[in-house]
C-alpha cells in the first residue's frame, strides 16, 4: 500500500543508518540525521500526539523553527495518522497582532487539533485560541523526546490510513492564503513524485540541496517530502540564514557535491547582486546539474546573469533549468531543461501585448525572450482556454487548466472554492500563458495575486493593513504588482486616497510633512504586517481610483493608469 507511513517503515527496516538528511544549523556544526534517527524522533512526536488524545485523521498545525523539531514533527504527524500543516512562524518583522489575527482565521476555517510550537511562541499560541476552538492540544517542542525504543505501535495509526486520505495540509503566506488550506492525499504525493522523478532523471547519485521554507510547496515537496522519501541525500539550510548570507547555499552545495536546488526567479537575481567575491573563496559548483527556476514569472535575462556571474566558479550554462509548479498540483506541472537546454522563445512584442499571439520574432522585430517552463510531467496535462473556457490553438495567450493524477482533493473546508476552481473536471489555475510545440510558457496571472520573492501576497491584505492608517480613506485603497528587472521579482505597489482641499496638487501631496507621515505610516503598518518591505506608496485624492461597474475598485484598471502616469510624468 503506498502511504507516508508505509514508506516510512520500509525505509526504517531496510536501511536504518542511511543519511536522511544533513541540518545546516548557524553557528552550529553541520548535523546528519539517519532514517533511524529520523523515526525514533518522529516517535516521539506520535507518542505525545497520541497522549494528548489526537486522532487519526486530525489535523495538527506546526509553527516551529528551522531544525530537527520541525522534521520530527512533521513525520511524528504523519506516524500518528494526523493530518500536519507546516505554518511560517513569527519573526521581528512581523506585527504579532496581525500574525495572531492570521492564526485566530486560520483555527476557524481549518478547525485544527493541535498545535507544535517552540517554547518563544507558546504565549502566541495561546492567545489565538479563542475558548470555542477545536484546538485541544498545545505541544512544546522541548517537551518532546526522541523514543529510544521503537516498536511496531509507533506506526499502528499511520499504517491504518489508505492512498486516498489526506496526508497534509499546504498553506499559502497571507491572512487570505491561511483560509485556503490546499489538502493532498497520500496516492496524490506520491504520484507527484514518481512522475517528478522522471522529469528531474532522479537518481541515487543526486544529492539535494535546499534553503526554502517548507511552508511553501516548493521547499515542502522538491526540498523536503521527494529526498527523504526517495532516498536521496537532502542538504537543509534555513531560509533566514540563506537571506543574511545566500553564498551559504553555494558552500553547501560545494561541500556535499549538491546535484539538484530550487530557486524563485528573484533568488537569481539576489545571489547575482549581494554575493561579495571574498565569500565565495572554495566555491565549486561544477556538480549542480539542474538549478530549477520555479514559483514565480521567470526570466532570460535573470538566467543570463546568474551564469554570467558564477560560470567561473563551474556553474555549467546546462544547470539553469525550469519548472513550473503549485500547490494544488502537489508541486511539478512541468519541468524543463533535463534532457535539452531550456527553450527560449524569442516572439514579436506588439503582437503579443496588443493581440495576446505569441509570434516568432522576426530580425527586425521588437521582442520578448520567453523562458519555456518545459513540458508537462507524466500523466498532467495542459489545456489553455479563453474566457468561455474553449481550448484555444498554439501560441494564443489564455488560461492555463490543468488535469492529472497528482491533483489536489479539494480546498480544506472550503466547498465554496472548490466549486469555482474547476471546470469539466479541469483545475483552472488563473495563470496565463501558452503552448508552444507541446511546451508551456507562463506570461503572468489572471488573479490578483501579486508574487515577491517567490512568495504569494494577496493585495487585499495589503489593502487592509494601509486602510487602517489614520487619514486614509477607508476603502479607497488598491495594491498591485509592478515587474522590477533589477530584481528579477515583482515590487509591490500601493495606491490610497486621502481627503485633502481641491486647491492642493500631487506634488504638494508628496512633499507635504503631513502626507509624507501618512505614506511612511503606510509602509510601516504594511511591512510589520505581511511578508514583504514596502517602498511604494502614492497618495492621490478623491476619486482617483478607478471603479468596476459592481463599485469594487478595479486593481488590473488602476495599475495600468499608474503605470501610463509613471511612462508620461
Amino acid at each position: 500500500m503506498n502511504t507516508f507511513a508505509h514508506r516510512l517503515l520500509e525505509l526504517y527496516q531496510s536501511e536504518p543508518e542511511a543519511i536522511a538528511l544533513h541540518l545546516l544549523l548557524n553557528q552550529e556544526p553541520d548535523k546528519s540525521i539517519t532514517y533511524s534517527e529520523l523515526i525514533h524522533g518522529a516517535a516521539g512526536y506520535a507518542n505525545a500526539l497520541k497522549n494528548s488524545g489526537i486522532k487519526m485523521g486530525d489535523v495538527v498545525i506546526l509553527i516551529l523553527q528551522h531544525g530537527e523539531d520541525l522534521v520530527y514533527a512533521f513525520f511524528g504527524a504523519i506516524l500518528n495518522g494526523s493530518i500536519p500543516a507546516i505554518m511560517p512562524f513569527l519573526t521581528e518583522k512581523l506585527s504579532p497582532e496581525q500574525y495572531r489575527q492570521s492564526l485566530i482565521s486560520l483555527f476557524e476555517i481549518t478547525a485544527p487539533s493541535a498545535v507544535i510550537t517552540y517554547p518563544e511562541f507558546i504565549q502566541e499560541a495561546r492567545r489565538a485560541i479563542k475558548p470555542d476552538s477545536s484546538v485541544r492540544a498545545v505541544l512544546i517542542s522541548n517537551q518532546t523526546k526522541p523514543q529510544s525504543e521503537i516498536t511496531s505501535s509507533y506506526f499502528e495509526n499511520g499504517l491504518k490510513r489508505s492512498p486516498q486520505d489526506i496526508v497534509l495540509l499546504q498553506h499559502s503566506s497571507g491572512t487570505t492564503g491561511l483560509q485556503k488550506g490546499v489538502a493532498l492525499s497520500h496516492a496524490a504525493v506520491f504520484n507527484q513524485i514518481n512522475s517528478y522523478s522522471r522529469a528531474l532523471n532522479l537518481n541515487p547519485s543526486d544529492v539535494v540541496v535546499s534553503w526554502l521554507p517548507l511552508y511553501h510547496d516548493m521547499g515542502l515537496i522538491a526540498g523536503f517530502i521527494m529526498p527523504i522519501l526517495s532516498r536521496v541525500p537532502l542538504v537543509l539550510l534555513s531560509p533566514f540564514d540563506w537571506v543574511r548570507a545566500p553564498q551559504k547555499l553555494f558552500h553547501a552545495v560545494t561541500k556535499y557535491r549538491g546535484t539538484l536546488s530550487w530557486l524563485p526567479n528573484f533568488a537569481y537575481n539576489f545571489c547575482t547582486q549581494k554575493i561579495r567575491e571574498r565569500d565565495l573563496d572554495g566555491v565549486d559548483l561544477s556538480s549542480w546539474r539542474a538549478v530549477n527556476n520555479c514559483s514565480e514569472p521567470m526570466y532570460w535575462k535573470s538566467h543570463q546573469m546568474f551564469f554570467d556571474r558564477f560560470t567561473v566558479y563551474g556553474l555549467q550554462s546546462t544547470a539553469l533549468t525550469t519548472c513550473y509548479a503549485m500547490a494544488e498540483n502537489v508541486f511539478a506541472v512541468s519541468q524543463g531543461g533535463i534532457f535539452k537546454p531550456v527553450t527560449v522563445d524569442r516572439i514579436n512584442q506588439h503582437s503579443f501585448l496588443v493581440d495576446h499571439i505569441a509570434h516568432p520574432a522576426k530580425k527586425s522585430d521588437n521582442f520578448i525572450n520567453m523562458l519555456s517552463a518545459g513540458s508537462p510531467i507524466d500523466n498532467t496535462s495542459v489545456r489553455v482556454l479563453n474566457q468561455r473556457h474553449i481550448e484555444v490553438p498554439d501560441r494564443h495567450l489564455g488560461e492555463i487548466a490543468i488535469s492529472s493524477d497528482c491533483m489536489l482533493t479539494g480546498y480544506y473546508n472550503r466547498p465554496d472554492l472548490n466549486k469555482l476552481v474547476f471546470h469539466d473536471g479541469w483545475y483552472l489555475t488563473g495563470d496565463l500563458g501558452y503552448v508552444a510545440d507541446h511546451e508551456i510558457y507562463v506570461t503572468g496571472r489572471k488573479k490578483d495575486l501579486i508574487i515577491v520573492g517567490g512568495k504569494n501576497i494577496y493585495p487585499q491584505d495589503l489593502e487592509n493593513l494601509a486602510s487602517d492608517v489614520h487619514g486614509v480613506h477607508p476603502g479607497r485603497v488598491v495594491a498591485f504588482g509592478v515587474p522590477n528587472d533589477s530584481t528579477g521579482t515583482e515590487d509591490v505597489v500601493i495606491i490610497a486616497e486621502v481627503d485633502v482641499d481641491d486647491e492642493i496638487d500631487d506634488l504638494e501631496i508628496e512633499s507635504s510633512p503631513e502626507y509624507v507621515q501618512i505614506s511612511d505610516e503606510i509602509r510601516t503598518r504594511v511591512t510589520r504586517g505581511s511578508d514583504i518591505a514596502l517602498r511604494y506608496v502614492r497618495l492621490v485624492k478623491r476619486g482617483w481610483l478607478l471603479k468596476t461597474s459592481s463599485g469594487k475598485v478595479a486593481r488590473s484598471a488602476n495599475r495600468e493608469r499608474y503605470l501610463t502616469e509613471l511612462n508620461t510624468g
